[in-house]
């Protein structure tokens, strides 16, 4: 069960998936898939909220609850500041994967960062952009910390519809 998905896909092929995301959902089966084939776990039923945080927040999870609060200003400037599709798709893939993690039972801040560095190698090889983001998303853009902390807790929670597919029963 734990090689399920390594005899499916090689990093190339995550690679190539990845840059073909176009919303959270696309990137979040990618998680779930790189996580399955790395540690042989998953779950479902998670939703994705975006808020308003503090800049040195890039998202959240809390225990025990189904839900994932991305930073909608940290977002927003990496939306600005990312040169390619790729990088920005890394960068969502990282924060889902490590706010993803702590849902599966890893709470300790290192340890998931660990986890998450690991993975992303077994992912995508070790040159990939979510390779360094990996180690510290917020630093991969240092501009982000100048931007304003006046937005943090502005706006409403904003869910994100059907992100976790996995956890859709019925079809239409």
């Amino acid at each position: 069960m734990l090689n399920r998905w390594r005899l499916k896909f090689l990093p190339s092929d995550f690679v190539e998936e990845l840059d073909k995301c176009g919303n959270f959902a696309d990137v979040f089966e990618i998680v779930k898939k790189s996580v399955e084939a790395s540690l042989g776990i998953r779950r479902s039923g998670l939703m994705l909220y975006l808020a308003n945080l503090p800049t040195q927040i890039g998202a959240m999870y809390q225990v025990g609850s189904n839900s994932i609060i991305l930073n909608r200003v940290v977002l927003n400037a990496v939306k600005a500041l990312a040169k390619s599709r790729r990088e920005l798709n890394s960068f969502i893939y990282t924060i889902l994967l490590h706010e993803y993690l702590h849902s599966l039972g890893c709470i300790d801040e290192l340890e998931t960062q660990q986890l998450s560095l690991k993975i992303a190698k077994e992912t995508f090889g070790e040159f990939h952009p979510t390779v360094k983001m990996a180690k510290n998303p917020l630093a991969y853009y240092p501009e982000i910390q100048r931007i304003g902390e006046n937005l943090a807790g502005e706006g409403e929670l904003e869910i994100v519809k059907d992100f976790d597919r996995s956890s859709q029963r019925y079809f239409i």
